[in-house]
């Protein structure tokens, strides 16, 4: 299942971002959105997680939870 994560740091890394994500199950591919020109984090990202029930637990479990002082948004990337 994919996931859009929203309000990252923009100093997060993709692989801050699986180590956020891997809590919650296998994670499959992590695509953390940077801007062209500058190469810097858009803070936001998709998170594509091996079975349904982790990434809705994943859901459940990361969104409006804060990090970095950042209060971060989980959901479905339908």
């Amino acid at each position: 299942m994919k996931l859009i994560a929203l309000n990252l740091p923009r100093d997060f890394s993709e692989q801050d971002l699986v180590e956020l994500f891997k809590v919650y199950g296998n994670v499959i591919a992590c695509d953390l959105v940077l801007d062209d020109e500058t190469g810097s984090s858009k803070g936001f990202a998709f998170v594509e997680m091996e079975l349904e029930q982790d990434a809705l637990n994943a859901i459940d479990k990361l969104h409006e939870s804060k990090i970095k002082k950042h209060k971060i948004r989980v959901k479905s990337a339908k």
